[in-house]
């Protein structure tokens, strides 16, 4: 499926704003990209399993935070950095 990756996160893709990667949930899809980018997980998801902070991500346009969402083959997931500051 195909994922649109957040500039920050570029570095990893070699510049591509958007990957495909597989995987039935949201942990599965973030492991197979972890397995094509090395690295890229860690900077989305904390040691405790959950999503960090300053990310977001939507799957199809709606916000998820469970990494156990399930996930098909049409759907589209979205990586965001979250804006901050005052």
């Amino acid at each position: 499926m195909k994922v649109w990756i957040a500039q920050p996160l570029r570095s990893y893709t070699h510049q591509h704003t958007s990957v495909e990667a597989s995987g039935t949930t949201l942990t599965e899809l973030l492991a197979d990209l972890d397995r094509r980018y090395p690295g890229i997980r860690f900077r989305m998801i904390d040691e405790q399993d959950r999503v960090r902070k300053h990310m977001r991500i939507f799957v199809n346009r709606v916000p998820v935070e469970d990494l156990t969402t399930s996930l098909g083959p049409g759907d589209e997931v979205h990586i965001f950095q979250a804006l901050s500051g005052g």
